[in-house]
């Protein structure tokens, strides 16, 4: 059966329970086992859908013709 696809609120939301149950320590060896490995699969899919939403975030910028163009954005530091 196909898993029920999470948003990035759901995701993050259920990575922060994760992290809260592991850090309460009163759990079985392998039911830690299983929040942590479950935990890491909601990381990457947290991080997989940030990279997918950078991609799409764009910048605008005049050229030298004065014609705006589509440039990837880049964070400034």
């Amino acid at each position: 059966m196909a898993e029920k696809k999470m948003t990035f609120e759901q995701a993050m939301t259920r990575l922060e329970e994760i992290v809260s149950q592991l850090e309460n320590g009163e759990h079985t060896l392998e039911d830690a086992l299983s929040l942590y490995e479950e935990g890491v699969k909601r990381m990457k899919q947290c991080v997989s859908m940030l990279d997918r939403a950078e991609q799409k975030v764009r910048k605008l910028r005049t050229d030298e013709n004065g014609e705006l163009s589509e440039v990837p954005f880049v964070p400034e530091e």
